[in-house]
C-alpha cells in the first residue's frame, strides 16, 4: 500500500528519502524552513562570487548516480563530475608541503621523498584501512545498525569473526603513530578524526578507515560545483512527483497513542501515514516534540566541532593552491584540547582552504578566486563575540600570509561569514554542530541515535545527526536504510 509521507528537512537524507519513497510509489512531501534546499549543503552568491557552504568533498559518486537513475522517469546526464588528480594539498609549518595523490603509488612516493616515510610503511597502511572498510562497511553504515537482526546477518557474522580489525581498543592517533614515523604522515592522517567532527586522541582508530575512501578510491568533484549535487536531486525528486514546500517551519510532529499521524506547520495541520526527520535530532526532539524528553543517549554523548568560516572573494589567482589545501597547527593535539576541554578557539588553528573555482572555472570572475576558509570551531557556549571573531580573523590571516608568504587580506574584496550560531540559525544544528555527536568513545557507533524509534511508530530519522553518520554518503545510506524499513514494516 502506498502512504502518505511527510519529510522534515531538505538536506541530502531528506531529499534522498524522498527520492527512494517517491520511486517506490509513496506520496512524498517536504517541508524545509529555508527557501531553498539544501540545508548544509547550500550555496552562497555574491559580489559575483560563488561559494558552496557544506561539505565539499566529494566521495563514493555512485551513491548519486543510483538515485538520479531510481523511478520510471527518463534520467538526466546533466550531473557531470571528475576525479581528482591530488585529492588534498597540506602544508606544514617547518615548509613541508606534501600533496596527496589520488594514485596511491604516487603518493606513497612523494611522501618518501619529502618527509623519508617507506614506501612500504603507507602501503601497508592503506591495505589495512581498506579492508577495515570492507570488512565493516556493510555493517556500520548501510545497515541499521544496533539491531539484533543486523548483528545476526551475514555482515555481523563476518564483523563478529574478526572483530580485532577494527581496532577499537586505540584511538586514532595511537594507530596513526604506530603506523608512521614520520611527524607529518601521523598530523595528516589524524585528520580524519574531523570528518565527523571528532579528536583523533580520542576516537577509536576504526575511524582511520575514512582516509581508504580518499586515498584508495579516490575523492571526486563536480563539474558546477558541490551545490549541483543538490540541484540534480532535486530536480530528479520532483521528476518522480515529490512535492517541496519551502519557507514552511515545522513547529510539531503530531501524534496518536505514540503513531506519527502528521505535523503542524506554519500553524495548519498536514496529516501524514508516517514522518521521517531530517532535522538535527537534539533540536527536533526539543522543539517538534516539546512533551518528549530529550533521548538520554543524545544528553549522554559529546557534541561534535563547528566551524568558523570565511568566504573571502579575492582579487587575485594563487596558482600554488589547488581545489583543497590544508595549513596545519604546529601543535595538533592542543588545538583539540582547546576544540573539546575548553570549548575555545585555538590561537593557531589548522586552516582548510577550498577553492572551487579551481574546477568550476565559473565561481569567480576572471582572474580572480573564491576562498571558503574554514577552522574548526567548538559548539556555541556563548564565546563568539565581536572581538574573538576579529582575533581570530587576524590569527587566520597571519598563518596564511606566513606559510603562502603572501599578504592574503590585501586582495580580499568581498567577504562573508559563518558561525556556530548562524550554522545553527540557518540548519537548525544545535549549538551549530555539524554532526551531532562525535565519535568521542569507542562506544559512539552504538550510542548514536538509530534511524527508527521502537515508541514511536510510524516515525523515521535520516541526516547526519543519526546513524551512520554526517557527509554525503553517510546521510544518502541513512535514507537507504529508511526506506528499506518503511517497506519491510508496510
Amino acid at each position: 500500500m502506498n502512504e502518505k509521507i511527510a519529510i522534515i528537512g531538505s538536506g541530502i537524507g531528506g531529499i534522498a528519502s524522498a527520492i527512494r519513497l517517491a520511486a517506490k510509489g509513496h506520496q512524498v512531501t517536504v517541508f524545509e524552513q529555508a527557501g531553498n534546499p539544501g540545508g548544509k549543503l547550500n550555496e552562497i552568491n555574491k559580489d559575483g562570487f560563488r561559494f558552496d557552504t557544506g561539505p565539499s568533498l566529494f566521495t563514493l559518486p555512485g551513491l548519486v548516480d543510483e538515485l538520479l537513475s531510481l523511478g520510471e522517469v527518463e534520467p538526466s546526464d546533466a550531473f557531470k563530475y571528475r576525479k581528482l588528480d591530488i585529492v588534498c594539498k597540506y602544508y606544514y609549518e617547518d615548509g613541508t608541503v606534501l600533496n596527496a595523490w589520488a594514485d596511491p603509488e604516487r603518493f606513497a612516493t612523494e611522501a618518501c621523498e619529502k618527509v623519508n616515510e617507506p614506501v612500504w610503511r603507507i602501503h601497508n597502511y592503506l591495505r589495512k584501512m581498506g579492508e577495515m572498510y570492507d570488512l565493516s562497511a556493510d555493517l556500520f553504515i548501510f545497515k541499521p545498525f544496533a539491531r539484533w537482526e543486523t548483528f545476526k546477518s551475514d555482515a555481523g557474522k563476518k564483523v563478529a569473526r574478526q572483530l580485532h580489525k577494527l581496532d577499537m581498543l586505540f584511538s586514532m592517533h595511537q594507530r596513526n603513530k604506530r603506523s608512521f614515523k614520520s611527524k607529518h604522515l601521523i598530523k595528516l592522517f589524524d585528520r580524519y578524526g574531523t570528518y565527523n567532527g571528532s579528536n583523533p586522541y580520542k576516537a577509536p582508530a576504526t575511524l582511520n578507515m575514512i582516509s581508504h575512501l580518499e586515498h584508495t578510491d579516490g575523492a571526486y568533484f563536480p563539474e558546477k560545483g558541490m551545490y549541483d549535487i543538490v540541484r540534480q536531486l532535486v530536480l530528479h525528486a520532483q521528476k518522480l512527483g515529490v512535492d517541496f514546500r519551502f519557507n514552511a517551519r515545522v513547529q510539531e510532529v503530531l501524534l496518536e497513542e505514540k503513531k506519527a499521524t502528521g505535523l503542524k506547520v506554519n500553524g495548519g495541520v498536514f496529516s501524514a501515514d508516517r514522518v521521517v526527520n531530517d532535522m538535527d535530532v537534539t533540536n527536533f526532539y526539543k522543539h517538534l516534540m516539546p512533551n518528549r524528553n530529550l533521548p538520554l543517549r543524545l544528553r549522554l554523548m559529546e557534541k561534535s566541532s563547528s566551524a568558523v568560516i570565511f568566504y573571502w572573494g579575492m582579487n587575485k589567482k594563487f596558482p600554488n593552491l589547488d581545489l583543497h589545501n590544508i595549513f596545519f597547527a604546529e601543535n595538533y593535539k592542543e588545538e583539540f584540547q582547546y576544540l573539546f576541554r575548553k570549548k575555545l578557539l585555538y590561537h593557531d588553528p589548522t586552516v582548510y582552504v577550498f577553492i572551487s573555482n579551481k574546477v568550476t572555472g565559473s565561481d569567480a570572475p576572471e582572474g580572480m578566486e573564491n576562498w571558503f576558509v574554514m577552522i574548526n570551531a567548538p559548539v556555541n557556549k556563548g564565546q563568539y563575540n565581536e572581538t574573538v571573531m576579529s582575533e581570530m580573523r587576524e590569527n587566520i590571516l597571519s598563518k596564511l600570509n606566513r606559510m603562502l608568504k603572501n599578504d592574503v587580506a590585501s586582495h580580499i574584496v568581498s567577504e562573508t561569514i559563518g558561525t556556530p550560531l548562524t550554522i545553527e540559525e540557518q540548519t537548525s544544528s544545535a549549538g551549530g554542530s555539524i554532526y551531532g555527536s562525535s565519535s568521542n568513545s569507542r562506544f559512539a557507533a552504538f550510542m548514536r541515535h538509530p534511524n527508527r524509534m521502537s515508541r514511536f511508530k510510524g516515525l523515521h530519522f535520516v541526516g547526519g545527526s543519526v546513524h551512520p553518520g554526517g557527509g554525503i554518503p553517510l546521510c544518502i545510506a541513512s535514507a537507504g536504510i529508511v526506506s528499506e524499513d518503511i517497506q519491510n514494516e508496510k
